[in-house]
């Protein structure tokens, strides 16, 4: 039996937390440097994740518009009762499953200003010269600023999935009081 061996240093505790290691970031800039650039990482995934799915729910709004004005005398009428209803459960599904993501990355993007935030107030003389600096200012780093800037991406799912069953439920309402008269 041929077993590896794992070479690690003498003191488990340093293995197991590097980033406890005072020298893993050398200044409170690189720190800070290093917290805009996950900021900006996770907003940019963000923005793409937000991005594919608003672009698969217009694709979707089209094809429910498309099979509202099926006009066909043979089988338009079972088509648009079952088609509409079920791209609407395939709209309410897909932002049921697009939310989890979405609010992933505005949390991460949360701990990213927060620890931003607190390495500005925790280091008096760096966080005196990040206020005075004319590129930066507090309501940068307030929660409730970036919180509102995520507030699009963190709606638009609950918003599609309520518009999903309005419309879903319109339109087994329209066929099936067609059905009626």
């Amino acid at each position: 039996m041929n077993v590896s061996r794992i070479i690690s240093s003498e003191n488990p505790a340093v293995d197991a937390n590097p980033a406890s290691d005072p020298l893993m970031f050398g200044t409170p800039r690189e720190r800070l440097d290093f917290y805009r650039r996950e900021i900006q990482y996770e907003t940019s995934l963000l923005a793409n994740r937000t991005n594919a799915y608003l672009s698969a729910q217009s694709f979707l709004v089209i094809a429910y518009a498309s099979s509202m004005a099926n006009l066909n005398t043979k089988w338009g009428d079972l088509f648009t009762l079952v088609v509409p209803a079920l791209l609407a459960l395939l709209g309410i599904v897909s932002s049921l499953h697009a939310w989890p993501g979405i609010k992933a990355s505005a949390n991460i993007i949360g701990h990213w200003h927060f620890k931003q935030d607190h390495l500005l107030r925790s280091d008096p003389k760096f966080g005196h010269a990040y206020d005075d600096s004319p590129l930066f200012s507090e309501q940068e780093s307030n929660k409730d600023s970036y919180y509102k800037s995520l507030l699009f991406s963190l709606r638009s799912p609950w918003l599609f999935a309520v518009f999903w069953g309005v419309l879903g439920a319109f339109s087994l309402w329209l066929q099936l009081s067609a059905v009626k008269l």
